[in-house]
């Protein structure tokens, strides 16, 4: 089944709900301050359906101090009926409310106009006009039909079924990972927290985990439910309604994401293109109520073209809190009630830039021009650019960002990490690596091994210049170890015992961790592990703790000093221990701790006593 999401919007006492329920048999004013009021005041939310369509209907406030609730029920729109009063004609919240939808790209508009019983032929002629002319200037909608109609007229309210009923369905770009912004939060009794919302991308189904990034708080999904039906799973375009389970007892607030956990990067800040509304100038330095999905979130202007003000161009939004946002998304600016503009998120992700190259980045970034995009970072991130967050940072899939970043000269990309390097990198690695080996001529490296040293460079691109500098004859390789190709070495296993054995015997009682020793040998780990092993089991070294290894003769030794300790003294602990050998508390503890391997040590608090 086709799910289509519509949006009422217009002025207040237009008709809206009334309509609504006309065409659902729904009471869209069902809390009491509604009642009372005779407005709508939160969005309420209903559905209509036939055997091919299911259309969902979210009826938004009219009322000018209610603007918030208006645009945040706009965000899940693929269609909106604009309800126009036939006498009264275009009023201000209706315009207002026209120039969201264009802000956010809402391109079906069905203009309605209601009451049309009581209005002439000619005066419905005017409106017609008068309707087609000021939305001509609006870009980015078009008028999908116009009709009349009247919740008396039967025949008027069957038609404009008809037309819902043939909206195209919208197809929306997702790589299926969901996100969702909750526009209502209550708790039932006997069932827990329930959330409510539109599902943006991907689907979930029972039995999931989402993320609140906000408050990184995790929950389990209990049930779905998508217009009042259970389901086991709902996707993209849906009104869903999700029982939540979680460790938090605070309840979700509107405004809350929901995606899934890991997905997306907080930023206090984001780069966008922003468009004023109506010819107003948005100034320098404002600041701003931001609507993003059903979240409301003050923001700081910054105008990256000009330090007065300008009617659109490119910008920083600066938050008091951090924001988790996707390349193009849509967002609304007002100030005082009234709208400025709105604009789309170009740059998610905050980039330490100068802004001339930010500028060039966002150019590239508004026309979707990823691969002069990614050429541009890759020479900006000297030590690799990370396409991880492809998706959050350009709408991109792995996969899609991937083949893309192949499409370019002069750089390496490692399609496993997901990082592009430009090609330069190898000759810097290159020459760190023939240091580190006429340095050491005896080191004994891996692509693993050398990660850990260089932290930035995946195995991968590792791998690539150790193979290179093995074809010029520089380096060797021999069992998954690359070694000086012009110094011999027998037996590599036997060679690496030796000196990990040699280094223990001279530490005494404070020996090293393992990997400092490795990394002073510049030998890989598994092989530098395999030695110790083999060292353990010839019992020349005794492993104390996880990482604490001892040559066997320094330990026997400073188990007779302990025992001429305890004895002197009637026990041994730590401090009068300390007070023969000075070392710290680690080494100190693990051969207390060693000590009690012996049965005639008995152990009484922190002390050890020779029985």
């Amino acid at each position: 089944m086709t799910h289509i999401i519509v949006g009422t919007a217009g002025h207040v006492d237009h008709g809206k709900t009334a309509l609504i329920e006309a065409l659902t048999g729904f009471v869209g004013d069902t809390l009491n301050e509604e009642k009372k009021r005779g407005i709508t005041i939160e969005l309420s939310f209903s559905h209509m359906k036939n055997s091919n369509t299911n259309v969902a209907f979210i009826d938004v406030p009219g009322h000018e101090k209610l603007l918030k609730n208006m645009v945040a029920g706009a965000f899940g729109f693929d269609a909106c009926m604009v309800i126009v009063d036939a006498n009264e004609g275009l009023m201000p919240q209706t315009i207002e409310h026209l120039d969201i939808l264009n802000l956010l790209h809402v391109e079906n508009i069905i203009v309605v106009l209601t009451k049309s019983d009581l209005a002439d032929a000619e005066t419905i002629s005017k409106r017609r006009r008068e309707i087609y002319e000021h939305i001509k200037n609006l870009s980015n909608l078009r008028i999908y039909d116009l009709c009349e109609t009247s919740i008396y007229d039967e025949k008027s309210i069957r038609k404009l079924k008809d037309i819902l009923f043939s909206l195209p369905s919208i197809q929306r770009d997702s790589n299926g990972s969901f996100r969702y912004y909750v526009d209502r939060s209550f708790s039932l009794s006997g069932i827990g927290q329930v959330v409510t919302g539109t599902i943006l991308e991907g689907e979930i189904k029972v039995g999931d985990k989402i993320f609140a990034p906000e408050t990184k708080s995790e929950y389990k999904i209990k049930n779905l439910q998508v217009h009042d039906q259970d389901v086991t799973k709902a996707s993209i375009s849906q009104r869903t309604a999700i029982n939540i389970q979680g460790n938090s007892k605070k309840p979700l607030k509107k405004g809350t994401l929901l995606c899934k956990k890991g997905f997306l990067k907080g930023f206090n800040s984001v780069d966008v293109w922003l468009k004023s509304t109506n010819g107003h100038e948005i100034k320098h330095g404002t600041t701003s109520q931001v609507f993003i999905g059903t979240k409301q979130v003050e923001a700081k202007i910054l105008l990256l073209e000009t330090e007065l003000s300008s009617k659109e161009g490119f910008a920083t939004l600066h938050f008091k809190e951090k924001v988790f946002l996707m390349h193009n998304e849509l967002f609304i600016l007002s100030n005082a009630g009234r709208i400025l503009g709105g604009g789309r998120v170009l740059n998610p992700i905050k980039d330490p830039l100068k802004k001339r190259v930010k500028l060039d980045l966002l150019n590239a970034l508004k026309n979707d021009d990823f691969k002069s995009a990614f050429s541009l970072l890759c020479s900006i991130h000297k030590k690799g650019f990370g396409l991880i967050s492809s998706n959050q940072r350009f709408g991109l899939s792995h996969t899609d960002a991937l083949t893309l970043a192949k499409t370019l000269k002069d750089v390496f990309v490692d399609d496993k990490e997901l990082v592009i390097y430009p090609i330069k990198i190898k000759n810097d690695l290159e020459s760190i690596i023939k240091q580190i080996y006429k340095k050491n001529e005896y080191a004994l490296l891996s692509p693993n091994s050398l990660s850990l040293k260089l932290k930035w460079a995946s195995t991968s691109l590792l791998q690539s210049v150790l193979d290179k500098l093995c074809e010029e004859n520089f380096l060797a390789y021999e069992n998954g170890i690359y070694k000086n190709a012009n110094v011999e070495i027998k037996n590599i296993d036997t060679h690496v015992e030796e000196n990990i054995y040699q280094i223990l015997k001279k530490s005494s009682f404070t020996p090293d961790a393992p990997y400092n020793i490795y990394d002073s040998l510049d030998i890989d780990r598994k092989i530098g592990d395999s030695a110790l092993k083999k060292l353990t089991k010839s019992q020349k070294v005794v492993r104390l703790t996880h990482n604490l290894f001892i040559e066997a003769k320094a330990l026997s030794q400073i188990t007779i000093r302990m025992r001429e300790i305890a004895s002197n003294n009637g026990y041994i602990d730590i401090c009068n221990f300390r007070k023969h050998y000075n070392l710290s508390r680690k080494y100190l503890v693990a051969y207390l701790d060693y000590l009690d391997n012996f049965s005639d040590i008995k152990k009484e608090d922190n002390r050890r006593y020779i029985i």
